[in-house]
């Protein structure tokens, strides 16, 4: 199954380029999800590509930090300020980004389509 993923365009980059390997989340998918289809947020606004994914962490921010920080492809201030007052997280390990040739413009293609706040399942 998959799920489209909202991503703020500066980490869309970097998943593609292979600097970050690692997507940060505080909730995760409650069903079994093999393939992040990637929504990079506006002002692109576009279906850009999609990942597989290899594992997923869970634990504290702090664990996580020390298991992921080479390929974080955030800043350690900034992962801080994401994860400030919660106790656990999620770290989803990337593999096999695909950056797809021509990008979906979503809203072309389906006719009530509105971003996911986080990410929402599709088939």
């Amino acid at each position: 199954m998959k799920v489209l993923l909202s991503i703020k365009p500066e980490y869309v980059e970097k998943i593609f380029s292979g600097e970050k390997r690692y997507e940060y989340r505080k909730a995760i998918f409650k069903k079994n999800i093999d393939t992040i289809v990637v929504y990079s947020t506006m002002p692109e606004g576009l279906i850009v590509g999609e990942f597989k994914i290899d594992t997923i962490l869970y634990n504290s921010p702090e664990i996580i930090w020390n298991e992921t920080k080479e390929y974080a492809g955030v800043s350690n201030s900034f992962f801080k300020k994401y994860f400030a007052n919660r106790l656990e997280g999620y770290a989803i390990k990337i593999i096999n980004p695909v950056r797809y040739e021509k990008p979906i413009d979503p809203k072309l293609e389906f006719e009530s389509f509105h971003a996911p706040q986080s990410f929402c399942y599709i088939s």
